[in-house]
């Protein structure tokens, strides 16, 4: 048996040092982050996707995937030294609205927690990690929230936005197979719903809203403006990406 290797006192020092150099990146109580630790990861742990999500590389940690519902041209988790948004690399695959995960760690941007994540990563965000339902040996999935979630509320609020304890899968099947097919595969066709459209691409960064007339229109815009989706009294007028319509 080999034996183990004993940590040094100077390196215990030098990493202890490095994690009072990157401060503090949470709000949020030790109390509270860890009565939402224990409740996210035992009785309120089995989830369901409730939008289809892109799973891809996790910037420079190999040993984990991003999980999330946006194109990685998208993606505004990490910046470059110019402060250009860095690409987390090429969709692997696509989780479809209803896949089953267990949470099975939530993890706070403590100074210690940054100090010993891999550099190349949104360290001094929230992580929430996930496990896709009978995959026990792929690696972990990692669902990155906001920073300076303070209250328990905001940062159940935001879990809720891609998550559900209720299987969607009611609410998938009553949709037109066209239109449930378009959600499986996060793509849009013209006059879905409003859900549906959360349901293909995720929330929006930003809904600005109007009226015309009797109709009720909706821009919504999602990060990096990139994308668009029009929606009037309740469905899919057009959508854009980059300018160009993306509707078949």
């Amino acid at each position: 048996m080999l034996a183990r290797r004993p940590v040094s006192s100077l390196s215990l020092l030098v990493l202890a040092a490095f994690a009072v150099g990157c401060g503090n990146y949470t709000r949020m109580a030790p109390d509270a982050r860890a009565s939402l630790q224990r409740t996210l990861t035992g009785p309120e742990a089995e989830q369901y996707l409730r939008v289809s999500g892109n799973v891809t590389p996790f910037f420079g940690d190999g040993s984990k995937r991003l999980l999330t519902p946006y194109a990685p041209d998208d993606v505004r988790l990490l910046d470059d030294s110019k402060g250009k948004p860095i690409n987390p690399g090429a969709v692997e695959r696509t989780l479809p609205v209803g896949t089953k995960l267990r949470i099975t760690k939530v993890e706070f941007p403590t100074a210690w927690v940054v100090a010993e994540r891999v550099l190349y990563t949104p360290r001094t965000w929230p992580w929430v990690y996930l496990a896709e339902d009978g995959k026990p040996d792929a690696p972990p999935l990692v669902l990155v929230l906001p920073p300076n979630l303070e209250q328990p509320n905001d940062f159940r609020a935001e879990v809720e936005k891609y998550l559900t304890p209720q299987n969607p899968k009611a609410q998938l099947e009553a949709l037109a197979p066209p239109v449930r097919d378009a959600v499986k595969e996060k793509r849009l066709v013209a006059n879905m719903s409003a859900d549906a459209v959360r349901m293909a691409w995720g929330p929006p960064e930003l809904v600005r809203r109007t009226l015309e007339g009797t109709a009720k229109n909706e821009e919504w815009t999602y990060p990096g403006g990139r994308r668009k989706a029009f929606i009037s009294d309740g469905r899919l007028a057009r959508a854009e990406e980059a300018g160009a319509s993306v509707l078949p």
